[in-house]
Protein backbone atom coordinates (compact mmCIF):
# COMPACT_ATOMS: atom_id res chain seq x y z
CA UNK A 1 0.00 0.00 0.00
CA UNK A 2 1.29 3.06 -1.19
CA UNK A 3 2.23 5.98 1.76
CA UNK A 4 -0.49 8.24 0.38
CA UNK A 5 -2.94 5.69 1.11
CA UNK A 6 -2.23 5.30 4.71
CA UNK A 7 -2.50 9.07 4.92
CA UNK A 8 -5.82 8.97 3.77
CA UNK A 9 -7.35 6.28 5.86
CA UNK A 10 -5.47 7.83 9.19
CA UNK A 11 -7.20 11.15 8.19
CA UNK A 12 -10.79 9.23 7.27
CA UNK A 13 -10.77 7.78 11.05
CA UNK A 14 -9.33 10.23 13.17
CA UNK A 15 -11.83 12.66 11.23
CA UNK A 16 -14.65 10.32 12.43
CA UNK A 17 -14.25 10.65 15.96
CA UNK A 18 -13.49 13.96 15.96
CA UNK A 19 -16.96 14.82 14.32
CA UNK A 20 -18.87 12.59 16.08
CA UNK A 21 -21.40 14.31 18.90
CA UNK A 22 -19.17 13.58 21.76
CA UNK A 23 -15.74 14.03 20.20
CA UNK A 24 -14.12 12.64 22.88
CA UNK A 25 -13.91 11.07 25.48
CA UNK A 26 -11.05 12.95 27.51
CA UNK A 27 -11.71 16.49 28.50
CA UNK A 28 -11.13 19.21 25.92
CA UNK A 29 -7.90 20.67 25.99
CA UNK A 30 -7.85 24.92 26.97
CA UNK A 31 -4.37 25.58 25.02
CA UNK A 32 -3.24 24.59 21.71
CA UNK A 33 -1.03 21.83 23.29
CA UNK A 34 0.29 20.12 26.42
CA UNK A 35 3.08 18.28 25.30
CA UNK A 36 3.33 15.52 28.55
CA UNK A 37 6.26 15.41 30.95
CA UNK A 38 6.57 12.02 32.08
CA UNK A 39 8.57 13.18 35.09
CA UNK A 40 5.71 15.47 36.06
CA UNK A 41 3.23 14.36 38.48
CA UNK A 42 0.48 12.88 36.53
CA UNK A 43 -3.23 15.08 37.13
CA UNK A 44 -5.83 12.87 35.49
CA UNK A 45 -2.93 13.22 32.23
CA UNK A 46 0.69 14.18 32.07
CA UNK A 47 2.10 17.50 33.50
CA UNK A 48 2.90 19.91 30.29
CA UNK A 49 6.26 20.34 29.74
CA UNK A 50 7.64 23.99 29.16
CA UNK A 51 6.58 24.83 25.02
CA UNK A 52 9.95 26.26 24.97
CA UNK A 53 11.28 22.97 25.08
CA UNK A 54 9.02 21.36 22.67
CA UNK A 55 10.47 19.59 19.56
CA UNK A 56 8.37 17.87 16.53
CA UNK A 57 9.50 14.67 17.29
CA UNK A 58 7.03 14.46 20.33
CA UNK A 59 4.00 14.53 17.87
CA UNK A 60 5.54 12.59 15.84
CA UNK A 61 6.02 8.13 15.35
CA UNK A 62 6.88 5.79 12.83
CA UNK A 63 5.98 2.50 12.48
CA UNK A 64 2.58 2.17 11.26
CA UNK A 65 3.66 1.06 8.22
CA UNK A 66 5.61 -2.58 9.60
CA UNK A 67 3.75 -4.97 10.01
CA UNK A 68 3.95 -6.54 14.09
CA UNK A 69 5.59 -9.93 15.34
CA UNK A 70 2.56 -12.42 15.37
CA UNK A 71 4.72 -15.08 16.24
CA UNK A 72 2.90 -15.63 19.52
CA UNK A 73 0.16 -18.32 20.38
CA UNK A 74 -2.40 -15.65 19.51
CA UNK A 75 -1.04 -14.48 16.29
CA UNK A 76 -1.61 -10.75 16.72
CA UNK A 77 0.37 -7.88 17.46
CA UNK A 78 -0.75 -4.52 18.62
CA UNK A 79 0.89 -1.45 17.76
CA UNK A 80 -0.33 1.18 19.99
CA UNK A 81 0.33 4.83 19.11
CA UNK A 82 -1.23 6.63 22.52
CA UNK A 83 0.15 9.18 24.95
CA UNK A 84 2.82 6.86 25.76
CA UNK A 85 4.26 7.01 22.06
CA UNK A 86 3.20 10.06 21.27
CA UNK A 87 4.00 12.86 24.31
CA UNK A 88 1.70 15.52 22.03
CA UNK A 89 -1.13 13.52 22.43
CA UNK A 90 -1.67 14.64 26.06
CA UNK A 91 -5.15 16.10 26.10
CA UNK A 92 -5.75 15.91 22.47
CA UNK A 93 -8.10 13.04 23.35
CA UNK A 94 -7.23 10.60 20.50
CA UNK A 95 -5.07 7.68 19.69
CA UNK A 96 -4.41 5.19 17.38
CA UNK A 97 -3.16 1.26 16.99
CA UNK A 98 -2.12 -0.94 14.56
CA UNK A 99 -3.56 -4.51 14.58
CA UNK A 100 -2.13 -7.83 12.47
CA UNK A 101 -2.92 -10.88 12.45
CA UNK A 102 -1.44 -14.14 11.35
CA UNK A 103 -3.71 -16.66 9.81
CA UNK A 104 -5.88 -17.50 11.99
CA UNK A 105 -5.09 -14.99 15.09
CA UNK A 106 -7.13 -13.62 17.85
CA UNK A 107 -7.31 -10.51 19.47
CA UNK A 108 -8.97 -11.99 22.27
CA UNK A 109 -11.90 -10.53 24.00
CA UNK A 110 -10.72 -7.28 26.30
CA UNK A 111 -12.26 -3.87 26.83
CA UNK A 112 -11.16 -0.39 26.42
CA UNK A 113 -13.14 1.83 29.76
CA UNK A 114 -11.84 5.02 28.14
CA UNK A 115 -13.10 4.76 24.30
CA UNK A 116 -14.76 4.02 21.32
CA UNK A 117 -13.18 2.22 18.54
CA UNK A 118 -13.29 2.56 15.27
CA UNK A 119 -11.73 -0.18 13.28
CA UNK A 120 -10.85 -0.01 9.43
CA UNK A 121 -9.86 -3.21 7.50
CA UNK A 122 -6.69 -2.50 5.55
CA UNK A 123 -5.94 -6.15 4.21
CA UNK A 124 -7.76 -9.76 4.44
CA UNK A 125 -10.95 -10.74 6.29
CA UNK A 126 -11.67 -10.23 10.42
CA UNK A 127 -14.43 -11.11 12.04
CA UNK A 128 -15.44 -8.72 14.61
CA UNK A 129 -18.02 -8.22 17.39
CA UNK A 130 -19.05 -6.98 20.98
CA UNK A 131 -21.59 -7.97 23.44
CA UNK A 132 -23.79 -5.86 24.88
CA UNK A 133 -25.09 -5.29 28.39
CA UNK A 134 -26.80 -6.84 30.77
CA UNK A 135 -29.82 -8.08 30.59
CA UNK A 136 -29.68 -9.03 26.40
CA UNK A 137 -25.90 -9.58 26.33
CA UNK A 138 -26.55 -9.62 22.63
CA UNK A 139 -23.36 -10.14 20.17
CA UNK A 140 -22.69 -8.13 17.36
CA UNK A 141 -20.71 -9.45 15.09
CA UNK A 142 -19.83 -8.96 11.57
CA UNK A 143 -17.19 -10.41 8.87
CA UNK A 144 -15.54 -7.33 7.41
CA UNK A 145 -13.30 -7.19 4.38
CA UNK A 146 -10.49 -4.60 3.40
CA UNK A 147 -11.80 -1.17 3.21
CA UNK A 148 -14.84 -1.94 5.68
CA UNK A 149 -15.27 -0.61 8.74
CA UNK A 150 -16.54 -0.94 12.33
CA UNK A 151 -17.21 0.68 15.89
CA UNK A 152 -16.89 -0.94 18.96
CA UNK A 153 -19.10 1.35 21.70
CA UNK A 154 -17.18 2.58 25.12
CA UNK A 155 -16.08 0.06 27.92
CA UNK A 156 -17.96 -3.28 25.89
CA UNK A 157 -16.14 -6.36 25.59
CA UNK A 158 -15.04 -7.07 21.71
CA UNK A 159 -12.75 -8.68 19.93
CA UNK A 160 -11.49 -9.73 16.17
CA UNK A 161 -10.37 -12.88 14.64
CA UNK A 162 -8.74 -13.36 10.97
CA UNK A 163 -11.00 -15.89 9.14
CA UNK A 164 -9.19 -15.25 5.65
CA UNK A 165 -6.55 -17.89 4.39
CA UNK A 166 -3.50 -15.22 4.77
CA UNK A 167 -2.41 -12.66 7.40
CA UNK A 168 -4.37 -9.55 7.59
CA UNK A 169 -4.51 -6.27 9.34
CA UNK A 170 -6.19 -3.27 10.59
CA UNK A 171 -5.82 0.78 11.96
CA UNK A 172 -8.22 1.74 14.99
CA UNK A 173 -8.48 4.72 16.06
CA UNK A 174 -9.73 5.28 19.68
CA UNK A 175 -11.10 8.35 21.43
CA UNK A 176 -8.81 8.68 24.01
CA UNK A 177 -4.96 9.48 24.48
CA UNK A 178 -4.87 6.60 27.23
CA UNK A 179 -8.00 4.72 26.25
CA UNK A 180 -6.97 1.32 28.69
CA UNK A 181 -7.06 -2.06 27.60
CA UNK A 182 -8.19 -5.00 30.20
CA UNK A 183 -8.49 -8.44 28.69
CA UNK A 184 -11.61 -10.34 29.93
CA UNK A 185 -9.88 -13.71 30.46
CA UNK A 186 -6.82 -12.33 31.95
CA UNK A 187 -8.89 -10.13 34.62
CA UNK A 188 -10.56 -12.79 35.40
CA UNK A 189 -8.21 -15.49 35.40
CA UNK A 190 -4.63 -14.15 35.68
CA UNK A 191 -4.88 -10.99 38.03
CA UNK A 192 -2.06 -10.85 40.82
CA UNK A 193 -3.27 -11.88 43.25
CA UNK A 194 -5.30 -14.33 41.68
CA UNK A 195 -9.47 -13.96 42.65
CA UNK A 196 -9.79 -16.60 44.85
CA UNK A 197 -10.44 -19.64 43.20
CA UNK A 198 -13.99 -20.62 44.92
CA UNK A 199 -15.13 -16.82 43.56
CA UNK A 200 -14.50 -17.60 40.29
CA UNK A 201 -15.46 -21.44 40.34
CA UNK A 202 -18.78 -20.00 41.66
CA UNK A 203 -19.43 -17.59 39.04
CA UNK A 204 -18.25 -20.02 35.97
CA UNK A 205 -20.00 -22.91 37.87
CA UNK A 206 -17.06 -24.80 36.96
CA UNK A 207 -15.02 -26.95 39.61
CA UNK A 208 -12.48 -25.37 41.45
CA UNK A 209 -9.65 -27.71 40.29
CA UNK A 210 -10.49 -26.75 36.96
CA UNK A 211 -10.41 -22.55 37.94
CA UNK A 212 -6.44 -23.59 39.26
CA UNK A 213 -5.33 -25.29 36.12
CA UNK A 214 -6.98 -22.09 34.23
CA UNK A 215 -5.60 -20.01 35.79
CA UNK A 216 -2.13 -21.33 35.86
CA UNK A 217 -2.10 -20.44 32.42
CA UNK A 218 -2.21 -17.05 33.66
CA UNK A 219 0.97 -15.77 35.22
Amino acid sequence: MAAADYVVVFLITLLSLAWSPAIATDDKPLQDYCVADKGGVPMNGFACKSPQSVTADEFSFSGLNKAGDTNNPAGFKATLVTVNQIPGLNTQGVSMVRLDFAAGGVNAPHIHPRASEMLIVMEGSLEVGFVTTLPETKLITKVLQAGEAFVFPQALTHFQRNVGKGTAFAIAALNSQNPGTQPVLAAVLGSNPKIPVEVVAKALQADNNLVTQLQSKFK
